[in-house]
């Protein structure tokens, strides 16, 4: 089954949707006029339930097939980013430093055409579940969802993801079994010396000189701490200190990022910042404090969630344009916590040579809309065959 006819020939129309949420683009959880306008559209189509404010500004719209059985879920993310739009597009944010960077106006769209599809056809057994959710930049929307009772107010027994990838051809899919994308953990390390005159240091406790030495010894972590065969990235992006040329301040601050692939890993590194913040305090006389929060986990791939995956989108795409065992990103994403309570797999769809998320520049390309929508439309088809 290439792509579908029906999406085929709604693609314009979808691809207006997406524009329509590209020009409102709204951040986290404040999503007034990107909630609404999903379920509007949800209830257009003929949704036979749309409910709204789940997990805060999350909307589901749930289709029903010809014979009662399982509920599959499937996501898209709605929350867009701080970002002033760089690119001169007719459908450009409307939004002041806000726009849809990372693509979730695609998402939406990709799934509103899915959903419209199943609506029209019911060429299943069981019930869909399509979820819009808030926050997966940063504020873990999918864990509100589900303390908020998504998946067991639905009964969801399976949920998919999809997320697109500059880079990858138009047409073209990526997955694969197992961890698919990083856990993201932040550090923060406020140091506490002993102020002093530049000019007599040794009458102080220099907490920039320990913050050097902190920054140097982190990145140690990857190079003689983890495995060389395993993934780990701990970036330094924040070094904050002083405030004249002639002072030795009293504190400073030394921040940044984990990602990793494994529980083990993320463990390891967790312990080593601790230890090291420990041991460069006591050699340098400063008092090193050690905030370290644990956010995403990793986006891990049920097995056979993920083969299944596979088979869909060769029979939307062809076999020659899947890529089953891709190379994991370290970036992060919240679909995380649905795949720790649920068995699912999480899949990439092609975006072409556009600029990259989170770039002022990118802009998700409709082409990819009729391949997304299509998935969709096979993947719940597939998981609730009505033989």
């Amino acid at each position: 089954m290439p792509v579908n006819n029906r999406i085929a020939a709604e693609a314009p129309k979808i691809a207006e949707w997406r524009h329509a949420l590209h020009r409102i683009p709204e951040i986290l959880y404040d999503l007034p006029d990107t909630a609404r306008f999903i379920a509007a559209r949800l209830r257009e189509i003929g949704c036979d339930e749309v409910v709204e404010g789940i997990g805060g500004t999350g909307v589901v719209g749930l289709i029903h097939g010809r014979e009662g059985g399982p509920v599959v879920g499937l996501r898209a993310d709605m929350d867009a980013l701080p970002i002033a739009e760089a690119a001169d597009l007719p459908y450009r944010s409307e939004r002041a430093d806000a726009m849809h960077a990372c693509g979730h106006d695609g998402h939406m769209a990709m799934l509103l055409g899915g959903a419209e599809a199943l609506a029209a056809t019911r060429r299943f057994r069981g019930t869909v579940a399509v979820i819009f959710q808030p926050a997966e930049e940063g504020g873990a929307g999918a864990k509100a969802m589900i303390e908020d009772g998504l998946l067991d107010r639905f009964a969801i027994s399976r949920v998919f993801g999809m997320h697109n990838l500059p880079g990858l051809p138009l047409g073209h899919f990526a997955i694969r079994p197992g961890p698919i994308m990083a856990s993201t953990d932040e550090f923060t390390l406020q140091l506490r010396g002993r102020g002093s005159h530049a000019a007599i240091p040794q009458q102080g406790f220099d907490p920039i000189l320990a913050g050097s030495a902190l920054v140097q010894a982190l990145q140690q972590i990857a190079s003689r701490n983890v495995d060389p065969l395993d993934s780990v990235v701990v970036s330094v992006t924040q070094f904050h200190a002083g405030f004249a040329h002639n002072v030795i301040p009293e504190t400073a601050t030394v921040s940044g990022t984990v990602r990793s692939l494994t529980a083990r890993t993320r463990d390891l590194a967790e312990r080593r910042i601790r230890e090291i913040a420990a041991g460069i305090g006591a050699a340098q006389g400063v008092e090193i404090e050690v905030d370290y929060d644990r956010n995403y986990p990793v986006t891990l791939n049920h097995a056979g969630e993920a083969a299944f995956c596979a088979d869909v989108a060769a029979e939307v795409a062809g076999e020659s344009a899947v890529n089953r065992d891709t190379v994991p990103l370290m970036g992060g994403e919240d679909f995380s916590y649905m795949l720790e309570q649920r068995p699912g797999a999480f899949i990439f769809v092609g975006n072409g040579a556009s600029a990259g998320l989170h770039h002022p520049a990118y802009d998700f390309n409709d082409e990819a809309i009729p391949f997304g929508s299509s998935y969709w439309l096979t993947l719940a088809e597939r998981a609730l065959p009505l033989e």
